[in-house]
């Protein structure tokens, strides 16, 4: 019997609706208490963290490229606010900023993205990743309940999230973000404020999920994160964690690989067969996203290291800060990740059943009706173990999880590492450069730019961050009936200076310098100086080395010189020189000039040949290269200069500064210990940085400009490009 007009409208309907169920089914990213589930499917995912502004676009390929080919599923990055709004309501997102870009080429490669949109990022990244404009705005109160922070807050987020939605990048639209987050390990920092930290945290929580991403709102290290916003953990291990519903899924955002570098401090890493015990250990606790935090590191470069972090931010990650994988670490870590996916039908279906195989070993044994994967693990630090699993005797070496993806067959150890070690090397290039020079003299009150005002001016509020520079000007006037109390002796100078370095300048002279570290970034300067009868120039270069990213309320922090300033030892007493008429300027001349650009260059006479200064103050260099051929990472050797700057075609490539390691407590590594003890510490005694990243995609075939800008002396004859290679 043929179906009438009605039977056939309602089949129609039933087929369109089954259809959209299907569809909504494909777009739908929820979770329940094992997995996220995506397209309706429960999935164990492994990620890694990935700055997009730390690399070039042209990078970008090649580095999704290395990490799906190691078993990724996802790429996490931070979206980085004062390198997208640099002034109130002007944005930016091209170049190394070109978010949009960067998280298509990832869907292009068939992975996920995990969009830690902050704004607050940390990251060892200038200010937390806040523009410096935003400690100006009248009434602001970093990361509370504050109304000026919330509105600018708010805004920012809301036009990430709106950028995102346009360009139909959620999962729910197609895209590949699976995951947003909001905030960034704000639970100490609401410990620590208290009430108005708390009221936060729910202001922030209900204004991201009132965004409709359509997907899952993650805020990490929050264990009072407020449902259905899933509480994630960061650390070097992360097996114990719980969040804080029994409904929600265990997520690691951060396992860090590795650490970052601060100026003078050694150079930290982690071994690989930890990171694999750690990853393993979580896995068979019920986790089910992992994030490597740093996959690829790459490179601060510009002025965007927060304070005192150099600016390679390699983070001994498994690819390294010029893209190449990190062996053994890269490879080790791509089996790991083959075998978890092999367990993954078993890892998502039940929970694991748990056994005691001895004293400090035990089995995870995940079985359902299909599949059955089992993880065996020995927990003792120091000696290996021979376990009896199923009637099958397994040898465990120590600190080590052993994968059975059959409940059988061994198919993994963490510690037993197959793939081969291969040193990369830094080879030097046939490029000689041929340097010339230009000094600056320190500044005097008189010129043009200069302002003077009575008491000494804290320097961000002047110079806003558009510049590491700003100098404090003033006279030391010595009367001719004035005389120093021991006759012959030279009178004491004491500075003291916010942070972070100071050199001082007597008569046009380099005096002396000093500077403080990343765990105390004050700083005194106390020496004798030489003055004559008379009228003495003193100038005062206080430099900044990124700000503070990170610290409750660190948009009150003070950088430069606020004193006390005194002179000691003339015979009318000590002289406080604090609430003087000093002179200020922003910035040094070669900086004014352009001098980093092809045509800020020949706005000055550079000196040539064998007058080339050397070991001299406020220094600028430059010269010519050509690109050495072939494809290689390429980078600058500094060791033999002090502090500063480089520029190659205009592109800032970062600080350099060798800040010499001390050998104390260095070379240890123990890392089944306490928080601080499980970083490895290398390069003890030498240069905090050496060599310095110069991507290929900012050369040219031929004549290639580098320029240089020295504080306070070094020597660029053998500075030297370099190759970065196994060969």
């Amino acid at each position: 019997m043929g179906l009438n007009f009605r039977d056939k409208a309602w089949i129609f309907l039933a087929i369109l609706c089954l259809s959209l169920l299907i569809c909504s089914t494909k777009a739908l990213v929820s979770y329940d208490h094992k997995s996220l589930i995506i397209n309706g499917q429960r999935r164990i995912l492994l990620s890694g963290s990935i700055h997009y502004p730390r690399s070039t676009p042209e990078m970008w390929p090649d580095l999704i490229k290395k990490a799906k080919e190691g078993g990724l599923d996802v790429i996490q990055t931070y979206v980085f606010w004062n390198g997208h709004e640099p002034s109130p309501g002007k944005y930016y997102f091209g170049d190394r900023y070109d978010l949009v870009k960067f998280i298509k080429l990832v869907h292009q490669a068939g992975l996920y993205v995990s969009l830690r949109i902050g704004p607050y990022v940390c990251a060892e990244w200038n200010f937390g990743g806040f523009p410096i404009w935003l400690k100006y705005v009248p009434g602001m109160v970093f990361r509370t309940d504050n109304g000026p922070f919330k509105i600018a807050m708010q805004k920012f987020t809301k036009k990430i999230v709106d950028m995102m939605k346009e360009e139909k990048l959620f999962q729910t639209q197609g895209g590949p973000i699976i995951l947003s987050q909001i905030e960034n390990e704000y639970g100490p920092m609401e410990w620590e404020i208290g009430s108005a930290g708390k009221a936060y945290t729910k202001w922030t929580a209900a204004m991201a999920l009132g965004l409709s991403t359509g997907v899952p709102w993650v805020m990490c290290k929050q264990d009072d994160a407020p449902y259905p916003i899933i509480n994630t953990c960061n650390g070097f291990y992360c097996e114990g964690f719980k969040p804080n519903s029994v409904n929600q899924p265990k997520m690691w955002t951060e396992n860090w690989t590795g650490w970052f570098t601060e100026f003078g401090g050694a150079i930290p890493n982690r071994p690989v067969e930890d990171i694999a015990f750690s990853v393993a250990r979580f896995i068979q606790n019920g986790g089910s996203f992992m994030n490597y935090y740093m996959y690829h590191g790459g490179t601060n470069f510009d002025r965007t290291a927060g304070v005192f972090i150099a600016t390679s931010y390699d983070y001994d990650a498994p690819l390294d800060e010029y893209g190449l994988p990190r062996e053994p670490k890269y490879s080790h870590l791509k089996e790991l990740h083959k075998v978890i996916k092999l367990c993954e039908p078993a890892l998502v279906s039940v929970d694991p059943a748990i056994t005691s195989l001895g004293g400090k070993q035990e089995a995870h044994v995940f079985k359902s009706k299909t599949s059955c994967a089992a993880f065996l693990s020995n927990y003792d630090t120091s000696y290996a173990a021979r376990v009896m699993f199923r009637g099958f005797p397994y040898d465990l070496p120590p600190w080590s999880v052993s994968i059975l993806p059959d409940c059988k067959t061994e198919y993994y150890n963490t510690a037993k590492i197959r793939a081969p070690t291969i040193l990369m090397k830094m080879v030097p290039t046939s490029t000689r450069f041929s340097w010339e020079s230009y000094n600056e003299a320190s500044p005097s009150s008189s010129d043009a730019g200069t302002f003077a005002q009575d008491g000494l001016l804290e320097q961000i509020s002047m110079t806003r961050d558009k510049t590491d520079y700003f100098w404090y000007l003033t006279d030391i006037t010595i009367s001719s009936n004035e005389r120093f109390l021991k006759t012959g002796d030279d009178p004491l100078l004491t500075i003291c200076s916010a942070g972070h370095a100071l050199h001082v300048f007597v008569n046009g002279q380099l005096a002396g310098t000093s500077y403080g570290g990343l765990s105390s970034p004050k700083l005194t300067f106390s020496q004798k100086i030489k003055l004559h009868v008379g009228v003495n120039k003193l100038a005062l270069l206080s430099t900044t080395v990124g700000l503070p990213n990170a610290g409750v309320h660190y948009e009150t922090w003070n950088t430069g010189v606020l004193g006390p300033a005194t002179l000691n030892g003339v015979n009318s007493g000590t002289w406080d020189m604090s609430k003087w008429k000093w002179s200020y300027k922003i910035g040094t001349k070669g900086e004014a000039m352009s001098l980093h650009t092809i045509t800020g260059t020949s706005s000055v006479e550079w000196t040539k040949g064998s007058f080339v200064a050397k070991k001299q103050p406020l220094t600028w260099y430059k010269s010519y290269f050509n690109t050495p051929v072939g494809n290689e990472p390429l980078a600058l050797d500094m060791n033999t200069m002090g502090k500063g700057q480089i520029w190659v075609n205009g592109h800032n490539i970062g600080r350099h500064w060798p800040a010499y390691t001390a050998r104390g407590n260095c070379g240890r590594c123990n890392y089944a210990g306490t928080y601080n003890e499980k970083k490895c510490l290398s390069y003890c005694g030498l240069s905090s940085q050496r060599w310095y990243h110069v991507p290929r995609s900012w050369l040219k075939p031929f004549g290639n400009l580098v320029v240089v800008f020295e504080e306070w002396g070094g020597d660029p004859s053998w500075i030297s490009l370099v190759r970065r290679t196994a060969k």
